[in-house]
This record gives C-alpha cells, sequence and structure tokens, in this order.
C-alpha cells in the first residue's frame, strides 16, 4: 500500500493555510469574518460577555506521535479548548491555529490535523477564523485559542466556593490516564520486540477513547442551565482531581473534604489500574486529561444535583482552617495533595 507524500515546501505556507482552510463554513452569527484577511472579525452581543483561553501543545511533551494518530491530535486539541470556555459556564464560539510544523511532516498529515479539528468544530458549532504556520526544528507544536460567551454576569470561576458548599464532579475519573499508562506499554512492548508484538487493546477502548479522543461536557452545562443550577465555582479537570481542587480551594480560600468512596470510577480503569499495580484512587486523583467537570454548588441546590445524570455529589467545602482532605473508604483523613501532570517539576527533579 502506498502512501502519498506531498512535502509542504510544494505549496508553500500561504498555499498550505489556504489548502487546509477552504471550504470552511461559518456558524455562528458573532463571527462577521473568518478566514481571508489580516483579522477575523466577531461581534458580540452587548448581553454577552467574551470568554479567550489558550493552550499550546508541544510534541514529546504533551504527545507522542508514535501512537496517536494526527485526526485525534487535532480533534483533542480543539475540544481541551472547548472545554475551558464550557468550565467558565460559557459557550465555544470560534477558534484559531497556529502550527509549527517541521520538515518530517507532509502535506496529508496536516489534511489529517486538520480533518480532526474540523471534526470537533463541526461537533461543537465552532468556527476556524484563523492561525498561522512557520516551520519548526522541534517536531510539531500546536497553538489554539478558542473565544467564547457567556451571558453577563453568569461566568463562573475557580474563587466563588463557600463554606457547606457541595463538590460534583461529572462523568467518572481516571480513564485517560490509564488509557495513556496502556499505550506507554504497549509502546514499549512493541519496541523491545523489534516491532513483531502487535498491541492488544482488547476490552480496552474506553480507556483508549478516554485518552485519545476525550469530549468536553457541554451536556453538563446545558443540564445544570435547565436545572436553573448556576455552580458556585468550576474547572475542568486536566491535571487531575486533587491538583483542581486545590485551586479552587486556595482561590476561594475555603478547605474540603471528598469521600473516597463517592469518586466515579469506570470497571475498566479499575481492572488496568490492578493490572499495572497501581492504586486506582491515586488514578483518579492525580491522573488528569479526564476533561470532566469538577464543581461546586450551593448546599441548597443537593436534591437537583442529586438527580442529574452523569454527575456525583464527592464531598463537601468547609472552613479553611480546616484544609483539604480525602476521607478514605475506612475512614481516615489524608491531605489532597496536587501530584496532578506536571511536566515543569519533573524537569526540575531531573535538574536537582
Amino acid at each position: 500500500k502506498t502512501f502519498m507524500r506531498t512535502e509542504i515546501a510544494t505549496l508553500g505556507e500561504f498555499g498550505l493555510i489556504r489548502h487546509l482552510t477552504e471550504g470552511i463554513e461559518l456558524k455562528n452569527a458573532s463571527t462577521r469574518y473568518g478566514i481571508g484577511d489580516d483579522a477575523a472579525v466577531l461581534s458580540y452581543p452587548a448581553d454577552r460577555e467574551v470568554l479567550v483561553t489558550t493552550d499550546l501543545l508541544m510534541e514529546g511533551v504533551h504527545f507522542d506521535l508514535t501512537y496517536v494518530p494526527m485526526k485525534h491530535l487535532g480533534y483533542k486539541s480543539a475540544v481541551v479548548n472547548f472545554s475551558d470556555i464550557y468550565a467558565m459556564n460559557g459557550t465555544p464560539r470560534q477558534i484559531t491555529v497556529s502550527l509549527g510544523v517541521s520538515k518530517r511532516f507532509s502535506v496529508e498529515d496536516m489534511e489529517a490535523l486538520y480533518a480532526g479539528i474540523c471534526l470537533a468544530c463541526e461537533d461543537y458549532g465552532v468556527d476556524i477564523v484563523g492561525g498561522d504556520t512557520t516551520s519548526s526544528y522541534t517536531g510539531l507544536t500546536i497553538s489554539i485559542t478558542c473565544i467564547g460567551d457567556v451571558e453577563r454576569g453568569k461566568a463562573v470561576y475557580r474563587n466563588g466556593a463557600k463554606e457547606t458548599d457541595l463538590i460534583c464532579v461529572s462523568g467518572d475519573l481516571g480513564a485517560a490516564y490509564m488509557g495513556l499508562q496502556l499505550l506507554e506499554r504497549e509502546k514499549l512492548a512493541m519496541k523491545d520486540s523489534g516491532g513483531d508484538i502487535q498491541p492488544d487493546f482488547a476490552g480496552k477502548e474506553y480507556l483508549l477513547e478516554r485518552q485519545l479522543k476525550p469530549e468536553a461536557r457541554r451536556d453538563i452545562i446545558e443540564r445544570l442551565r435547565q436545572a436553573g443550577v448556576q455552580p458556585t465555582a468550576m474547572m475542568d479537570i486536566s491535571d487531575g482531581l486533587s491538583s483542581e481542587l486545590l485551586h479552587i480551594c486556595t482561590q476561594s480560600k475555603v478547605g474540603c473534604r471528598v469521600y473516597e468512596e463517592h469518586i466515579p470510577l469506570d470497571y475498566q480503569t479499575a481492572v488496568m489500574a490492578e493490572e499495572l499495580n497501581m492504586n486506582v484512587t491515586t488514578c483518579a486523583l492525580n491522573g488528569g486529561e479526564d476533561y470532566e467537570l469538577l464543581f461546586t454548588v450551593p448546599i441548597a441546590d443537593h436534591e437537583k444535583v442529586a438527580a442529574m445524570e452523569g454527575v456525583k455529589l464527592i464531598g463537601h467545602i468547609t472552613k479553611p482552617e480546616l484544609g483539604c482532605a480525602l476521607i478514605t473508604r475506612d475512614g481516615q483523613e489524608f491531605e489532597l495533595k496536587a501530584q496532578g501532570w506536571n511536566p515543569l517539576k519533573e524537569k526540575q527533579d531531573e535538574e536537582d
């Protein structure tokens, strides 16, 4: 089977952008003018506030192309930005996409990457309105900026949690991290065998999907709106539950109690943790990349959130002097520590 390979140089930078973005149709009224000029033109109504978030993904730090297909990478790069807008209680509307590309990559690689980005934009109703490409000497770099909006006064920050608020999470935790462990394990096995062993992912499909094709929880934001629940604080879980919870508690100047038995886990996550001899709660607390929503609500909304599909109550906010703790299944109290993913810290440890 022969693969077409077109060198990017044959199109040039502008030719590449034109090639990747032709035929993009705009979906949002706030997008006045998209790609094709010096800048995009956006216009938001006066009763909406504008949200902006940006993310930089570096090959070798945030993703490994040995096992991440280009199309999945494009999809995920877009979705993680949408997730940040939903975490502010907003709606993503536009993105810009900037790429640093080395000679290793062909036009076909970029087409696959863009196909993933466009699919995510299609699924979530977002417009691609601009971007840039440049050559890079260090592999692939992806920078995406996402612009969204929220009804004036309805944005939810990390600093609004109050004593006695309930702590909720959507979905289940730790699966994306287990998916990453699985991919890394199979990559090593293939390397050791000189490529003779085919990876075995049977029964682990959910873990792979959570790692390679995460979704942003637009559905939860819609459910909260329909139920008339305004979270007091919210963020998405990209670096692990304990680290995100500590952000909320630090910025809100409160403490918290989280109950191990209420942390939502998928069956495949538990099985995989056992296989790798890891503690499943540690994986759920520190794994990261789940892109679930972590939010606090007033205790008066207890019944509403308890009845919500896809939402679990995992604890409550306390006075600041009580600190942040995990209550284990056997009733012991452990201080929560931010052991989530921190690439800068790992480097520091190696240098020390």
